[in-house]
């Protein structure tokens, strides 16, 4: 789970709020949940009418947002005003914006809470307003989780809501879905509405009800062949078969023998810790520890072969020997195998 996002519904669940919060970042779903926290828990029911109001930022500008944040609440201790969509504020990034809004940063009214949702991406920090939105407390930054932090995620939103899960159930959720945190949740609710009270969600149940909706690419591919993982590799594999237009398969092939290529020649050196193997193939460190793990399972002699299998499976997608195979089986077959 993202730290900042616990520190920040703790905070939330004790009744503390900030005066200005501007979540930003490319994880739209802890974004929402602050604000939909907020909207649900910052005034009682009978205020909300007189001292609540959601803008939307292609609706408005920062002006009039700032009017509505220097009101004072009618009839109550404090006002929200939240920001929907703030990335489309139409002078969010003009002189004319930017000076309204620093000027609202350096001297927020006590009584209202400010909320500024701006999806998808983050205020650059070598700018003034990034520089200065970053210092305020309640600027929060969420990036996509981890695949493996995801199962994390899911255990804890199903004991927030009172459901049980299995192990392979939950991993299964988290390879068919991938890190989009509001369509994992979305498939959970599914579950929740099929499965009868008290009953744990077990792995049957997610193969029934939920589809491979991952947009998986050739980079996830290459790391599932590095460890050698057969279910992440089927489960791609599968995504590329049923979207040959959105993942031409010719081009995948290509980059399969780039790979296997490379490996072949880092398997050769004398020294094969990551150091060594980077600037062997003068390729990033980082790079280098998928190519170290890899060879763990991939010999010189398997090596070769997948070199092999590669260079004949591209000849049947350009039409050699290929009879009535389509596209997607040839790549299917390969990529099975190719596994050790």
């Amino acid at each position: 789970m993202d730290d900042t996002f616990n520190k920040v519904t703790a905070d939330l669940n004790k009744g503390i709020f900030y005066p200005l919060y501007f979540l930003q970042g490319e994880e739209n779903y802890f974004i929402d949940y602050i604000a939909d926290f907020i909207e649900a828990h910052a005034l009682p029911e009978a205020q909300r009418a007189f001292n609540q109001v959601v803008l939307y930022g292609r609706d408005t500008n920062m002006a009039a947002v700032l009017n509505h944040a220097r009101r004072f609440p009618m009839m109550a201790d404090r006002q929200v005003v939240i920001v929907r969509e703030a990335q489309d504020i139409p002078d969010l990034n003009k002189e004319t914006g930017v000076k309204l809004l620093l000027q609202y940063i350096r001297q927020p009214v006590p009584s209202t809470i400010l909320v500024f949702c701006h999806k998808n991406k983050s205020l650059d920090k070598r700018k003034e307003p990034g520089k200065t939105v970053s210092k305020m407390e309640g600027a929060l930054t969420f990036k996509k989780l981890y695949d493996n932090q995801l199962p994390d995620f899911v255990n804890r939103y199903l004991r927030e809501n009172n459901m049980k899960a299995e192990p392979g159930a939950v991993q299964m959720l988290c390879d068919l879905v991938g890190n989009d945190l509001s369509r994992l949740v979305n498939e959970i609710e599914k579950l929740r509405i099929d499965l009868k009270e008290d009953q744990p969600v077990m792995v049957n149940h997610v193969l029934d009800c939920v589809g491979v909706s991952r947009e998986y690419n050739i980079f996830e591919l290459q790391k599932a062949l590095v460890r050698a993982d057969r279910l992440a590799a089927a489960n791609i594999t599968a995504y590329f078969r049923s979207n040959t237009r959105r993942n031409p398969v010719i081009p995948a092939v290509a980059f399969l023998y780039a790979f296997f290529s490379r490996l072949l020649v880092a398997a050769g050196l004398d020294k094969k810790d990551e150091k060594t193997i980077a600037s062997a193939l003068k390729i990033s460190p980082f790079t280098a520890r998928d190519y170290s793990t890899a060879l763990r399972y991939y010999s010189v002699p398997r090596l070769v072969q997948n070199i092999r299998l590669i260079c004949e499976a591209d000849l049947k997608l350009k039409g050699v020997d290929s009879g009535s195979a389509s596209e997607g089986d040839i790549f299917r077959e390969l990529v099975f195998r190719l596994m050790p």
